[in-house]
């Protein structure tokens, strides 16, 4: 059964999201518990996954017992089953968080809210597995459609924001395809390992160039790289509470997962460290993201913009790690994007709890909270610390790691574009604080009643992961650089 390890965890989510409609045709409660559940054995089954591979090393699934480079192909290496433990975590904790407000946020619309999650979960599941570059694309468009939906249901000013969100996404999608486009017609197939034996003798072809730009202009799109990162804060800021932290926390992640597989195990990292100088502008491109987002952060006052600036400012420093080019980069990059993605999730928590129970919105608002909720605040801070890159967090120790791998490199200006950005994500959470504490002593504060107990979990389960990560640092890292890396790193 364990070879069907990859095949189960994406069938899980996407009967469960075709069935649900006709399942809870009369009863919608129902909804929410069978996702739960969903998520829940997927859970387990991505422990399982993970320990299989670890041990007998990986996955090479084949539907229909057509094999590759025929078939289709899905690889559960350890980086994807890694992936797939964290995204089966937070889809799970973000389903809780939506237990009590997607009601609030949705009314009648429940049904299709799990359904589309589930069916996103599924699609980020195929993106994460995927063995060849056609399939990736269609799991991309799964998972985007199902974006688009989760965007604008709330309907009102998010289906301007979903509209959006879908004209640039499919011109990414778009862009990407005519890439892959490219590279089937230098190399004669679409197989991820079958195009990376034929493209080293092919990279002075002008289609593999051209390719190579396509896709990383259309997947630069999809993770919200600057300068195509225009969709994410509208998209972002409004979305309904319940949908925020799983596109935060997961749909740019896994886009940057696919770019990271095409740059390291489709060319290969022979090509793009010494005959391609495509990491160079991945290097250039993900400091200007990092500043340039941390600066966007620190001018907003919604509190949910300035929470999306700042994740485009940390995809930016993920990118800085796994464009050094050497082992402890990459590791810090793919380390970083774990701590990432749960500090995203916890950060659009935080901001669903402080809409949802207090009102509140903009930043100079903050001080409403006042001593009502301290554990509210504690956990404020262990994400900030987070994010700024504070010991014993995991955002330290990602950090660490990729300035060690830019100084292995001899590459100064990364290492000052991770400092400049972390300054700066130090200003824009001191001025947080500086509304949260300095008006919380004037500020009315009407009594508001207690959070509901899923609210209160789902913050302090991420919370306590950001230090988890942290304090696990060394044996994930570790399992990284010896299980995870791509080949020739």
């Amino acid at each position: 059964m364990s070879r069907h390890f990859p095949a189960l965890l994406f069938l899980l989510p996407l009967f469960a999201a075709i069935s649900m409609p006709m399942a809870c045709l009369k009863h919608r409660e129902w909804s929410h518990p069978i996702a739960i559940g969903v998520l829940s054995v997927m859970i387990v089954l991505s422990l399982l996954n993970l320990q299989q591979v670890l041990e007998n090393g990986a996955i090479h699934y084949a539907f229909s017992g057509w094999t590759a480079p025929l078939g289709i192909e899905w690889v559960a290496d350890p980086l994807a089953s890694i992936i797939l433990v964290a995204l089966s975590f937070l889809g799970f904790v973000a389903l809780i968080f939506a237990g009590p407000t997607a009601p609030k946020d949705l009314g009648g619309r429940i049904v299709h809210f799990y359904t589309l999650i589930l069916l996103l979960i599924s699609a980020l599941t195929g993106i994460v597995f995927a063995g060849d570059l056609f399939n990736l694309f269609v799991f991309l468009e799964v998972a985007a459609l199902a974006s688009y939906a989760l965007v604008g249901v709330a309907g009102g000013r998010a289906l301007f924001a979903a509209f959006r969100y879908l004209i640039l996404g499919t011109l990414g999608a778009s862009l990407y395809l005519l890439g892959v486009s490219y590279f089937y017609a230098a190399s004669g197939t679409l197989n991820m390992a079958d195009m990376a034996e034929k493209l080293p003798h092919l990279l002075t072809s002008r289609a593999v160039l051209g390719g190579l730009l396509f896709m990383f202009i259309g997947l630069g799109i999809k993770m919200a790289l600057v300068p195509f990162h225009a969709w994410l804060p509208d998209a972002y800021a409004c979305a309904p509470e319940s949908v925020s932290p799983i596109l935060a926390a997961l749909v740019t992640k896994v886009a940057l997962l696919g770019w990271v597989r095409v740059l390291f195990w489709v060319l290969g990292a022979k090509a793009v460290i010494q005959d391609i100088p495509v990491l160079l502008m991945v290097e250039i491109l993900g400091s200007l993201a990092a500043i340039i987002g941390a600066v966007l952060a620190f001018s907003q006052h919604e509190i949910k913009r300035m929470f999306a600036y700042g994740g485009i400012s940390h995809i930016g420093i993920i990118l800085i790690g796994v464009s050094q080019g050497n082992q402890t980069g990459f590791a810090g990059g793919i380390f970083y994007l774990l701590n990432d993605a749960v500090m995203q999730a916890a950060l659009f928590f935080f901001v669903g709890i402080a809409i949802c129970q207090y009102g509140i919105r903009h930043i100079q608002d903050l001080g409403r909270i006042g001593k009502q909720a301290p554990w509210l605040i504690g956990a404020l801070v262990i994400i900030a610390m987070g994010m700024v890159g504070l010991p014993p967090t995991g955002g330290f120790f990602g950090k660490w790691y990729i300035i060690l791998g830019a100084l292995e490199a001899n590459n100064y200006v990364a290492v000052g574009a991770v400092l400049l950005s972390t300054l700066l994500t130090l200003a824009y959470f001191v001025k947080i604080f500086d509304h949260l504490f300095r008006t919380s002593s004037t500020a009315s504060n009407a009594e508001v009643g207690d959070s509901p107990v899923a609210l209160k979990f789902s913050l302090l389960i991420t919370s306590a992961a950001i230090v988890i990560l942290g304090l696990w640092s060394d044996p994930i890292v570790g399992l990284i650089l010896n299980q995870a890396l791509p080949p020739g790193l």
